[in-house]
């Protein structure tokens, strides 16, 4: 049976079980999930993924269909945040036995970190096509323009950047040997924007009835209340936003490639896929907005990418179409320990042990990110067997963060 664990069996009327499929859930966690399953807008029960973690306002590796409503601190503040992966006619002998200079090209052409594009190299096609309604969000909501510094400019300067954090570019090689570009990363500065103005209005909307959430971070938009449509409208700019950034991203790192290695096509389809997220479905009888916080969409023989550390193999994987978890499945590994805790905890020295054979960082700015700070990814499939199948298993040769 793929669900280890059920909560709140014996909670108040009102109160939805949360099914889980995982048995390693930190207290904190649990605790967040029980508050999700207790609002009045939750249908059918909470699905939590084998990566389930703690998150702020809700629970990393949580699928929540509500009706006719939408938490804010649900979907988060990265909105659209997400991997794009695609295979290459290139195989491991093509690859050079010196992957650094390879690496640093990709560097050079991708800004990571707080880096971003100048005007003039911007991506201007990309940008065309999301400036009308990037012009609609500043209009209808100047408070935006006071969250980012030139605001005008930094969505624009930042299409087709990396940012920091867990986000990453890697160089993968599958079980044959062929050569992927696999990418994470989500809708930037002006996406982080997006989601904290959201918030801040959904605490306000309901500051008579904080007294009935569990949670104040839990506040959310109803159908039919003045910021509701405001919100779909702003949360639909950024998943797009997202998903163009991966795809401009990817074109440079691609470019890179094409400049750097012998001629290649692209063998697949490229997969990309949002994994904090809002979309409409249907379960369980109702139509329902289903957020999926750290979690990708897995409908039966849909493609998605399930990412270890950077130290770790990663999946490509086919959805099963497993109803009871709302056909969703893991995300990632998903983090055991803080950032906090894995930099009081680690060393350079262990980030170089963990990284061996990989060409990457291996500095002190990113021990936060080291493969033991994260769950055991190869456990977290075994726990959605009955949610995925591995159609490709990656381990990576270049990893680049920022």
């Amino acid at each position: 049976m793929p669900v280890k664990m059920v909560l709140n069996g014996n909670a108040p009327p009102g109160t939805v079980p949360v099914k889980i499929y995982t048995d390693e859930v930190e207290h904190a966690a649990l605790q967040q999930l029980k508050n999700i399953a207790r609002l009045p807008i939750v249908h059918s029960h909470v699905a939590a993924m084998p990566d389930v973690h703690l998150g702020k306002g809700a629970t990393v590796g949580s699928v929540i269909p509500t009706v006719n409503a939408i938490v804010p601190a649900a979907v988060g503040v990265d909105i659209g945040c997400g991997m794009n992966a695609v295979r290459t006619s290139l195989h491991a002998h093509q690859l050079p036995d010196n992957l650094k200079p390879l690496r640093s090209a990709i560097e050079a052409r991708v800004p990571v970190g707080l880096g971003r594009h100048k005007l003039i190299s911007a991506r201007e096609s990309a940008c065309r096509q999301l400036a009308p309604g990037a012009d609609r969000l500043f209009g209808r909501h100047p408070a935006l323009l006071k969250k980012l510094r030139r605001p005008q400019q930094t969505w624009v300067t930042q299409l087709g950047t990396l940012g920091g954090g867990n986000h990453f570019i890697e160089i993968c090689l599958d079980e044959d040997g062929a050569v992927w570009v696999m990418l994470h990363s989500g809708s930037r500065g002006i996406g982080n924007a997006i989601g904290q103005h959201f918030i801040q209005l959904a605490k306000k909307d309901m500051a008579g009835h904080m007294h009935n959430l569990p949670d104040r971070d839990l506040a959310y938009f109803t159908e039919g209340c003045g910021h509701f449509d405001d919100y779909i409208e702003a949360l639909n700019w950024a998943q797009e936003y997202a998903r163009v950034n991966r795809q401009e991203m990817m074109k440079l790192v691609l470019g890179c490639l094409r400049e750097q290695l012998p001629a290649f096509t692209l063998t697949s389809e490229a997969i990309n896929c949002h994994h904090n997220y809002v979309v409409r479905e249907q379960h369980f009888g109702r139509d329902v907005y289903v957020t999926r916080k750290g979690a990708i969409s897995a409908q039966r023989d849909q493609l998605g990418i399930i990412p270890g550390s950077m130290g770790a193999r990663s999946y490509i994987v086919r959805g099963l179409g497993n109803a009871e978890s709302f056909c969703s499945c893991a995300h990632g590994a998903g983090r055991s320990m803080s950032r906090s805790a894995a930099r009081k905890r680690f060393r350079r020295s262990d980030l170089e042990e963990q990284t061996r054979g990989i060409q990457c960082r291996k500095d002190k700015g990113v021990i936060d990110e080291i493969p033991a700070a994260y769950k055991d990814i190869d456990r977290v499939m075994a726990n959605q067997a009955d949610l995925v199948e591995t159609v490709h298993t990656l381990r990576q040769v270049i990893c680049i963060k920022g």
